[in-house]
């Protein structure tokens, strides 16, 4: 599902227009981006959390080549499904 897809179903669902709609769905997505950048976790009851998490540099290789590298410190994000919805997925 794309974010075009969202926001066409969020639009049948609604009495609002399509850049209505639109501008909703965008507001909610950069509310997340933003909340997520400052390093402060997402909590969507029904849906799940999401999370920022810092990792260390490591030593590494390159499967191809087998060459040892360093991977650089870097952020990753994390999610976890609530049991609402990890409960929906299984049936």
């Amino acid at each position: 599902m794309t974010k075009i897809d969202i926001i066409r179903s969020v639009y049948d669902r609604l009495a609002l227009s399509k850049q209505e709609t639109a501008a909703i769905v965008d507001k909610f997505f950069e509310v997340i981006k933003e909340t997520l950048a400052e390093e402060k976790n997402v909590k969507i009851t029904g849906f799940g959390n999401f999370s920022v998490k810092h990792k260390r540099s490591r030593r590494g290789r390159n499967p191809h080549t087998g060459e040892e590298m360093e991977i650089k410190e870097r952020k990753v994000l994390l999610f976890w499904l609530s049991k609402v919805l990890r409960d929906k997925i299984n049936g």
